[in-house]
Formats: structure tokens, sequence, C-alpha cells
């Protein structure tokens, strides 16, 4: 059993779809904390509800930032993290520590919709502005880059006609939470690998 634990920046919607599926036993794993970059988020909350330790920490200088998380991670025993809408960047040196046990979920089909200044609507307002048919979400490794690392899981969305940022907004949102859920239950699983670069899922 690996002990996960969630960053979070918003409401904490795909946090509580992990919650969901470790208290189901989808996934082989316990939901160890979660570390806030802000006071008086939802996703608080939802720590609360669920007698999930929380902590915040706010965005400080690199190194101090790097050092701040990575206490907690070991104070926790992460074995697992998973950046569940967190905005802030880890240093290089966070990242190199916990390598290939970061996940994101992002929502697009990366590489397209992705990279810094892509987050929340904005996302969905670029999609719809260039006129696309095709929308999704991906779960990925995160590295040094800004959605850069391994691709894990993609999953795709249809754009429809009459489409506001909101409505496709909501309905890739539901696509994220299946797909993190099944990323979190194979790497809890010990399922996922990454290769020359690249993540393979072993059967």
């Amino acid at each position: 059993m690996k002990n996960i634990v969630v960053f979070a920046s918003g409401s904490g919607s795909n946090f509580q779809a992990v919650i969901d599926a470790v208290n189901s036993n989808r996934i082989n794993g316990k939901v160890s904390g979660l570390i806030a970059d802000r006071e008086n988020i939802y996703a608080i909350e939802r720590a609360k509800k669920h007698d999930i330790p929380y902590t915040v920490i706010c965005k400080k200088e690199p190194e101090e930032f790097d050092s701040a998380n990575k206490r907690v991670c070991e104070e926790w025993g992460a074995g697992l993290i998973i950046l569940a809408g967190y905005l802030s960047i880890f240093g290089p040196e966070f990242i190199s520590y916990y390598r290939n046990k970061i996940i994101n979920i992002h929502p697009s089909m990366i590489p397209l919709f992705c990279g810094r200044g892509f987050y929340g609507l904005k996302v969905h307002e670029a999609v719809l502005r260039a006129g696309v048919k095709i929308t999704g979400a991906t779960t990925h490794f995160v590295d040094e880059g800004t959605d850069t690392g391994p691709i894990i899981m993609q999953r795709a969305v249809n754009v429809l006609d009459g489409d506001t940022p909101e409505r496709l907004q909501k309905r890739v949102l539901e696509t994220e939470h299946e797909i993190l859920v099944e990323t979190v239950k194979l790497y809890c699983e010990d399922k996922i690998a990454i290769k020359n670069g690249k993540e393979n899922i072993k059967e």
C-alpha cells in the first residue's frame, strides 16, 4: 500500500475522486495528507471532512519552498505525489528527489493547450478559440518543464456545438476524475514504469 500525498490550489474535485476511490478500495493506497499553497480553498474542507491531515505551504524562495514541501512529504511517507489542480511550480531539487513519483492531471490532450499560462478555464477558452473538435485530459509524470513529463494516460472529449468554456470544463473534469483514478490505481499496483523516457503500463 502506497502513501499518497495530494497537492491542491482550488476546490479539490480531483482530490475528492482519489479519496472516494481509496475509500471504496479501488485504489490500494492511503491518502496520507493534503498540501495546499493557499489558505481557504475548498480542498482543505474536503481534507477536514475525511480526517486527512493537511498543511498550507505558500510559495517562497525556490529552495525554501522545495525543502518545506519535501519535509512534509517525508513526514507523511509519500510513495506517490498527485498534483490535483496545483498551480505552484516545484524547483529541480524536489522534482529530482521524487523523480517518477509525481503525477499531474491536465485538462487537455498534451502537447496541445499546455505549458505556462494554460490552467483552469484558460485551457478551455483556448480550445474553443482554436476551433478544434476534440480535446481531453492527460495524466503525466512531472519533470523540470511545465506539462512536459512522460505521458501516462489520455482520454478524448468531443467539443460540441454551442459549448462554452464552462460547459466544456465540466465534461473534461469528469474525464479527469476517471483517468486520474485509473492512473493512481495502476501506479499503486506497480504497473507503471518509465523506459527510454516514456511510460510503459505492465499487464
